[in-house]
Order: C-alpha cells, then structure tokens, then sequence
C-alpha cells in the first residue's frame, strides 16, 4: 500500500499552471488559483502561470516555452479538455508528449467517477513527459483541478512517496536524448 515515507527529505518541484480559457480572466481563473494554492501548500513552487486562449498555438507555445526552461519541472494546463470546438488543449499538447502517461487518465477518470458518475467520460485528461518535463492536462473545473491534485499528483510530486513516485525518476527522464547525443558524436 502507499504510504510517505518520513525518513526521506520532501524535495520541492518547480511547477507552472496554463489556464486555458476564452472566458476568463486572471481574477476569476478559479481553477488556476486551485492548482497554484495545493501546489504552494504542499511545498512545491510555482514557477509560473499563466492564461491563454483556447487557441492550439497559443497554448503549445507557452507550454513548448515552460519544457524548454531546465528551471520548470512540472506543467499543469487546466481547462480546453471537453467535446466542444474551442476545447483544444489535448491536441495542442500530446504532439508534444515524448511519452503518454496512459496510467494518468484512467485514475483520474476512476477518482473523477466516483465524484460525478459517467460525466467524467466528457473530460479527455491525459498525462506525459516531453524534454524531462512532466505535463498534466486537467479540465476546466476547480472540483476537477482537486481531484487531480488531491487524489494523484499531490501523491505522485512528493519524493517520500512509497512504493515509487515521479520525483525519483526524474534524473533519469532525459536518458533517451543524452543517448542521441552520445551517439551523434
């Protein structure tokens, strides 16, 4: 069973919130503010965050930007995930995954059930690692932003977590492009 393990130090991540909205602005991004409070209070930081429209060129290129610092290790767009035409963030996105996190949006859809039934099947959350950096794709909703958070990466961001979480495979995200490397020379 899971558990923290209290002999091993917390390490704080650098983590940066994409709210993805037409409607909102930066005083009423209640979801974003979710995500930046949890994240705070568990203490990680947040690196950045930002607002942007439901635009797939808008959003790849903060999120391309926010890969490519070595300071930002997490990326948590929230918002753009449903049916309608203007939700757009899994297709702005997932061409950027080096990896899909299948794994991470099957538990949040179990998490997501249990809360709001078979309403969860209008949400297309989904999880990878592009350049060593993690990405979450979260609906628009706080509720959705807390189930996230509370039930899987407040869990999966804390280096104490046992049996294994993200933060000690982090060394080890970019061993395929050192790799390339070592074989281009």
């Amino acid at each position: 069973m899971s558990r923290i393990d209290e002999t091993r130090p917390f390490v704080p991540l650098n983590i940066s919130v994409l709210t993805v909205s037409d409607t909102r602005s930066p005083e009423e991004d209640r979801s974003g503010s979710t995500l930046a409070d949890r994240l705070e209070k568990a203490g990680h930081v947040l690196a950045d965050r930002k607002l942007t429209t439901d635009d797939v060129d808008a959003i790849r290129a903060v999120v391309k930007d926010w890969i490519a610092r070595d300071t930002i290790d997490v990326v948590i767009t929230t918002g753009g995930t449903g049916f309608t035409g203007r939700d757009v963030t899994p297709e702005a996105v997932e061409p950027l995954f080096e990896k899909r996190m299948e794994g991470f949006s099957e538990v949040f859809h179990r998490i997501s059930y249990d809360k709001i039934g078979t309403s969860t099947i209008q949400s297309r959350a989904t999880g990878g690692v592009a350049g060593a950096t993690y990405i979450f794709v979260l609906p628009g909703s706080p509720g959705a932003c807390k189930d996230a958070w509370d039930g899987i990466l407040k869990w999966q961001l804390d280096y104490r977590h046992m049996p294994c979480n993200f933060v000690e495979i982090m060394p080890r995200l970019d061993e395929h492009l050192k790799r390339g490397k070592l074989q281009e020379v």
